[in-house]
C-alpha cells in the first residue's frame, strides 16, 4: 500500500479527469438537482451507464461525491459551490482551460529538465498566441479567468480600497471580472479593461450582460509594447505571476507611470507561504506557469520587493478566504 500522500498524486491524473468529464457532460449538474443511481444520471444525459459507472466509482473513492443509504449518488454541501455549473465558484471553467492547454504542454517539462525552458520555447509562439489563437481558445480562456476571479474579487474589492476612486484600469483583465466586481460595490467608479484586441467582444458582452454601458469600457494594446491608459488605479490579476521579474518590474514601471499622484496599484495573485512550502494550489500553478507562460508565482516579499523597485511605496498585504491575495503598493 502506498502512502496516502503518494496514492493520491500517483492517482491524481485520473481524478482530474473524471471530475474534468463529469463536469463537461452535466453530470454534476444532474446530481446538484437530484440524488441518483447511475442508471438514472446514463438515462437523463444520455450517456453509456458502463462508463458513466466507472467514473463515479472513482469520483466517490477520491471523496468528490457521496452516495446515500441505498447508493444513490449525491453533492456533499461542501462541494456544492464548487461543482455547480451555474456557481460563480465552479472549477469548470478552469478544468477546461487545464484538460484543452495545459495537459498538451507538461510533457514539455521533460526537455525544460534536460535542456531547460529558454532554449526549448525559442522556436515556440508566445503563450497568448497560443490562448488567444482562435476565437474558441479566446473564449475558453476567458471563461476560466472568469471562473478564477469574479467571486474571490467580491472579497478582494473591499481590501483595495476603492472608495473616492474615479477610475480603474484592469491590465490584462480578460472579460472584466474583477471591473464588475469594482463597479458592483463602488459607486461613481469607471473602469477600463486593457487587453489585446481579441478580447475586445466579450468585454462588449460583459457590458451588456450587467448593464454597465458608460462605467465599463475596453482600451485594446499590447501591455509589452505599449503605455497604460492614464488613471488613479491599475489593477493586475493574476498577470506577473505570468512573467519573469524583469517584465514584471517593467509592467509596474508602466503602472507607475500610469498612476495620477496619489494613485495605487493593485497586485492580486497566488502567493506562496513564506518559506515556499506551500500553499498546494501556489505549487501546483508555479509549474503551470513554468509550461504555459515565463513566469512564477511569488511570496508576499517579493512582490513587495518588486513594487518598491518600480517606485510604489507604503505596501500593504491582505489575504482572502481564497486562493487569490492582494499586495496594494501606492504612488506618492
Amino acid at each position: 500500500m502506498l502512502p496516502n500522500a503518494l496514492e493520491k498524486a500517483v492517482y491524481g491524473v485520473y481524478a482530474t479527469t473524471a471530475v474534468h468529464l463529469a463536469d463537461k457532460h452535466g453530470v454534476f449538474g444532474f446530481l446538484i438537482e437530484q440524488e441518483a443511481h447511475t442508471g438514472k444520471i446514463a438515462a437523463g444525459l444520455g450517456l453509456d451507464e458502463e462508463t458513466l459507472d466507472r467514473l463515479l466509482i472513482l469520483l466517490d473513492t477520491f471523496g468528490v461525491i457521496e452516495q446515500n443509504d441505498d447508493g444513490a449518488y449525491r453533492i456533499s454541501q461542501e462541494m456544492a459551490p464548487f461543482l455547480d455549473p451555474k456557481s460563480p465558484r465552479s472549477v469548470g471553467g478552469f478544468l477546461s482551460h487545464v484538460m484543452g492547454s495545459t495537459v498538451d504542454r507538461l510533457p514539455n517539462l521533460d526537455a525544460y529538465l534536460k535542456a531547460g525552458k529558454s532554449a526549448v520555447d525559442a522556436a515556440l509562439p508566445t503563450p497568448f498566441d497560443v490562448m488567444y489563437g482562435t476565437p474558441k481558445l479566446t473564449e475558453e480562456f476567458v471563461q476560466a479567468m472568469w471562473q478564477l476571479t469574479y467571486d474571490v474579487s467580491r472579497e478582494l474589492v473591499p481590501m483595495a480600497g476603492l472608495t473616492g476612486v474615479g477610475h480603474l484600469v484592469d491590465v490584462g483583465g480578460a472579460s472584466g471580472p474583477f471591473c464588475v466586481a469594482a463597479l458592483e460595490a463602488t459607486p461613481g467608479l469607471r473602469a477600463t479593461v486593457y487587453e489585446l484586441p481579441e478580447v475586445g467582444p466579450f468585454v462588449a458582452k460583459t457590458v451588456e450582460r450587467y448593464g454597465l454601458h458608460g462605467r465599463l469600457d475596453f482600451a485594446s494594446g499590447d501591455f509589452h509594447k505599449d503605455e497604460f491608459p492614464r488613471t488613479d488605479c491599475v489593477a493586475f490579476g493574476y498577470i506577473l505571476s505570468g512573467w519573469t521579474d524583469e517584465i514584471g518590474l517593467e509592467l509596474l514601471r508602466k503602472a507607475y507611470r500610469a498612476c495620477n499622484d496619489g494613485g495605487r496599484v493593485l497586485v492580486m495573485d497566488r502567493l506562496f507561504d513564506d518559506d515556499r512550502r506551500g500553499p498546494l494550489p501556489a505549487a501546483v500553478m508555479n509549474v503551470s506557469m513554468h509550461v504555459e507562460a515565463k513566469g512564477k508565482h511569488r511570496t508576499a516579499a517579493e512582490f513587495i520587493g518588486l513594487l518598491e523597485s518600480a517606485g510604489f511605496v507604503d505596501c500593504e498585504v491582505h489575504r482572502s478566504t481564497q486562493d487569490k491575495h492582494l499586495v496594494i503598493g501606492h504612488k506618492r
